[in-house]
């Protein structure tokens, strides 16, 4: 069981969200140790300036005349001092932003290496919105936050040790007065930060769910605006957007009540101070304590500077905790198990056997019940079934997408849970029904599965797709760039597709509905060059239009999980059974359709 479960819109540990935020320092510690450095040297000589001024100012005071050298002594003395912070401050700066922007390139990469390593299962059960939020809004509100917030606290820790020892270096008894500004601010602080995290966390969650809403409907907009669902998608955005609204109002508006709060208590603190140093220099009559009691006064309003710093180092430090636990709770899922071993086959034949198979995405719904099968090298195994009967599953299972449940699955011979998934994979050619294709040029694409195929491998195997034609046509031919608004078709994907899977070359194939999206012609040519394809090769097949796979070597026929017919077409047409029915009624549809063609030209025809 993971620490974090995925978030729910309550904070699960604030401390350990800031230790594991505060670990991604670790391996720029010493860039981070000597910009902190540089802080502090730069905060003590901001600190020190109005030491030298009330020296300064009681050389202007004293009676018996001015020094003056001494006097420009002191000025150039400040002005460098000030000019030193300056530069102090600007490098580390400047360091805390190189540290940033490499704690959110490693998180970045930690997500992505995450997701790669993660069970189909997971993706599953989450929105594909919400884990790019993760990567994108969480990570970089990480970035931006984080650095400014350690390079204020360190400044503010350093101001709110060191005003104080020059304070007392003036005056001991307006020091302690002042003193207690310190535990008043922290209890703000205190109870700000305990009302106000939840709702940190909720927002950073409302904007993941957002995030995901938006995603959907824009990938599906041609759906949407078919079913005329424009109503419906705003409707759920703008109760999401509530949501996300209510939370951000909320988690701004009590932190935003940490510097007035704070600006409070430093104001009462000042005019208590202003008052008891009056009386102070009243009861010392001393003209030289004007000066001190000025320079003291300066030291409260720079004490009260890192104080209100400090709450908003509080509130960023939230908004950065909301966001690291996100992040967390991604990185601490539980990967697919370790490969254990990894057996090769020597030379591939391609038979493939279930051995009493069973299988189920949950422990109370069983998909694939006791299932074994024989496919012979080179066979073209076709598996029909009505929707929901297990045909996917169980190419997802041969994959090794999903880990079977009881049984084994062997590949000549060898069980596949003794091979490394990538080795399994790679000895399939997959073509799915939902068309993939990335955004680069047509080549990259092609040569996806296999870098090193040469260029005529490539077209002749287009060529045998039936796609080469169309790809000559498109400007730039083989190195036109793919992207989500060239206009390719869907059935011309799919045709891209298939002549990828041909071009990987590997011994055995999977065709999942691989012919669903082209038009009756083109699967014609594809069925032909499919035969010339799977030729010595273990093929399967999951096909819902049965007459494309009357020529298969073997059909598993599913229902619910089960095999309840395996044999060729003939065979099972004699039987008259279930894949009899299932043949029977896409015949009778397919006829009807005919018929119902022809009377509506009659009709147009006699209009």
């Amino acid at each position: 069981m993971p620490p974090f479960a995925m978030s729910t819109g309550k904070s699960k540990d604030f401390k350990k969200s800031i230790k594991y935020l505060f670990r991604a320092f670790k391996p720029y510690r010493w860039a981070v140790i000597l910009a902190m450095a540089l802080a502090m040297i730069g905060t003590v000589l901001s600190v020190v300036g109005p030491l030298l001024l009330n020296r300064m100012m009681e050389i202007l005071l004293v009676d018996s005349g001015v020094d003056f050298s001494l006097l420009t002594r002191l000025g150039i003395i400040l002005v460098v001092m000030y000019a030193v912070s300056f530069l102090f401050s600007y490098f580390e700066s400047y360091i805390m932003g190189i540290v940033a922007s490499r704690i959110a390139e490693n998180f970045r990469r930690q997500i992505l290496k995450k997701i790669n390593h993660l069970p189909l299962a997971y993706f599953d059960r989450n929105m594909y919105g919400d884990i790019l939020s993760r990567m994108t809004n969480d990570v970089n509100l990480i970035g931006q936050t984080l650095c400014d917030t350690l390079s204020n606290f360190i400044a503010s820790m350093t101001m709110i040790i060191g005003i104080p020892v020059m304070m007392f270096t003036i005056s001991w008894e307006l020091t302690l007065f002042s003193m207690i500004e310190i535990p008043l601010a922290l209890l703000v602080i205190f109870l700000l930060v305990k009302f106000s995290q939840k709702y940190f966390v909720k927002q950073q969650k409302y904007l993941g769910d957002i995030n995901s809403h938006i995603e959907e409907i824009y990938s599906a907009h041609n759906v949407v605006k078919v079913f005329n669902g424009e109503a419906k998608a705003a409707s759920e955005f703008d109760v999401i957007n509530k949501d996300l609204r209510t939370s951000a109002k909320r988690s701004r508006y009590l932190s935003s009540l940490m510097m007035p709060s704070i600006d409070v208590v430093g104001n009462l603190i000042y005019a208590g101070v202003c008052v008891f140093g009056a009386y102070l220099a009243i009861s010392n009559n001393n003209l030289l304590f004007v000066a001190s009691i000025i320079t003291f006064l300066t030291y409260i309003k720079l004490f009260h500077q890192p104080m209100a710093q400090l709450g908003s180092v509080f509130s960023s430090l939230q908004s950065s905790a909301a966001a690291s636990e996100r992040v967390m709770e991604f990185l601490s899922e539980s990967d697919e198990p370790a490969d254990m071993k990894d057996k090769k086959i020597r030379k591939v034949k391609g038979r493939v056997e279930f051995d009493h198979v069973s299988f189920g995405y949950t422990p109370e719904r069983t998909i694939i019940n006791d299932f074994s099968f024989v496919a012979e090298p080179g066979q073209n195994i076709a598996i029909v079934g009505p929707t929901g009967a297990g045909k996917t599953t169980l190419v997802n299972l041969l994959m090794r997408f999903y880990e079977i449940g009881s049984g084994d699955i062997r590949i000549d011979g060898v069980s596949i849970k003794d091979m490394k998934r990538s080795y399994v994979r790679s000895l399939f050619g997959m073509v799915l029904q939902d068309t993939w294709l990335f955004e680069g040029t047509v080549r990259e694409n092609l040569k996806f599965g296999n870098p090193l195929a040469t260029d005529e491998q490539m077209i002749e195997d287009c060529k045998m797709a039936n796609v080469h034609h169309f790809i000559t046509t498109l400007p730039g031919n083989y190195d036109m760039v793919l992207k989500e608004d060239s206009m390719v078709s869907q059935g011309q994907k799919q045709l891209l597709t298939i002549a990828r899977a041909m071009i990987q070359n590997s011994p055995m194939l999977i065709l999942d509905e691989a012919t669903s999206s082209v038009d009756t012609r083109t699967e014609v040519l594809i069925q032909n060059a499919m035969e010339k394809l799977t030729e010595g090769r273990t093929s399967f097949v999951i096909a819902h239009r049965l007459s494309t796979i009357r020529n298969a070597d073997q059909i598993i026929v599913m229902n619910n999980g089960d095999i309840v017919e395996v044999g060729n077409h003939d065979e099972l047409m004699k039987k008259q059974g279930f894949y009899f029915n299932l043949y029977s009624s896409q015949f009778d549809e397919q006829e009807t359709e005919k018929k119902t063609k022809k009377g509506t030209k009659k009709i147009a025809n006699k209009e």
